[in-house]
């Protein structure tokens, strides 16, 4: 595995660990289709279907990490949650969040969670 891949999944697992502290219920995480990935799959505590881009970074030298999530990479996650969602029986709101990973000079991650960040 490379060094990056396992940050990542890291930071997965440190955005999951997040989002159960939060309430939310995991439903996928890494799920795979012909459009791409989809990073988790939540549900919060009001039942909506919560899709999670999950960007790590070390700091903000190259702009905050919510603005990978350019036009390009949203259009591929609306087309990977409706593949999730065509083969997942859940009639559920459904909504896109993007959760930031920082890692602090401590070693400590740190989680900015943006609920609806794009629709």
């Amino acid at each position: 595995m490379s060094t990056a891949k396992a940050r990542g999944d890291r930071g997965e697992a440190e955005v999951a660990r997040y989002l159960r502290k939060k309430g939310y219920t995991l439903l996928a995480s890494q799920w795979r289709c012909r459009f791409g990935e989809l990073d988790l799959v939540a549900r919060d505590r009001r039942g909506t279907v919560c899709f999670v881009e999950v960007k790590l970074r070390t700091g903000t030298a190259y702009g905050l990490p919510r603005e990978a999530v350019d036009r390009h990479k949203r259009e591929r996650l609306r087309r990977a949650a409706a593949c999730w969602l065509s083969v997942h029986d859940i009639d559920a709101p459904a909504r896109f969040d993007v959760a930031e990973v920082y890692h602090l000079e401590n070693g400590a991650p740190k989680v900015v969670y943006l609920e609806d960040a794009f629709t």
